[in-house]
């Protein structure tokens, strides 16, 4: 069962944001004030992305800009907590968890380990010159999957070995 609030992984990016907005009016309802804040900040986001680009999002671009708020939030949570600001960095875990909600689940370790592998013998890659072209690859497969960080250092650490 998905998370309160979260999206169906076969919806349209319009779709996506009709579901937020619908989110929205039923945390409204039961006074839900975190979920409200956050879903109210998730839309006004995507409306500024739109508004940018002067048309309505694909999926993949839906999908940038909840990894682009949930890389945010974890960069607060970490000043927050060298600053000693527990209870900010609480607020924004929260924030945070009903933000991972949005977007598919991540893979990691194992079946990541297997896709750069796969990628990188797929290309033929042999060493560290080849990492844009694994990278590119690999993002354009897995996008809204996988945290970028991680998968660089992945095909990093494959193509220095």
């Amino acid at each position: 069962m998905l998370p309160e609030g979260a999206l169906k992984p076969h919806l349209e990016a319009m779709a996506y944001k009709e579901e937020i907005e619908q989110g929205l009016k039923k945390a409204l309802k039961e006074k839900d004030a975190l979920r409200v804040s956050v879903l109210r900040m998730l839309l006004t986001s995507l409306s500024y992305k739109e508004v940018e680009k002067r048309k309505p999002l694909e999926e993949e671009e839906f999908f940038a800009v909840v990894k682009t708020m949930i890389k945010q939030h974890g960069e607060s949570i970490e000043s927050f907590t060298k600053g000693g600001r527990l209870e900010l960095a609480e607020k924004e875990t929260k924030e945070l968890e009903i933000l991972k909600g949005f977007v598919p689940s991540q893979i990691g370790g194992e079946e990541l380990s297997l896709e750069v592998e796969t990628a990188v013998l797929a290309l033929g890659a042999k060493d560290q010159k080849d990492m844009g072209k694994v990278m590119k690859f690999l993002m354009e497969k897995l996008a809204s999957r996988v945290d970028g960080k991680v998968l660089s250092e992945m095909v990093r650490k494959r193509l220095s070995s």
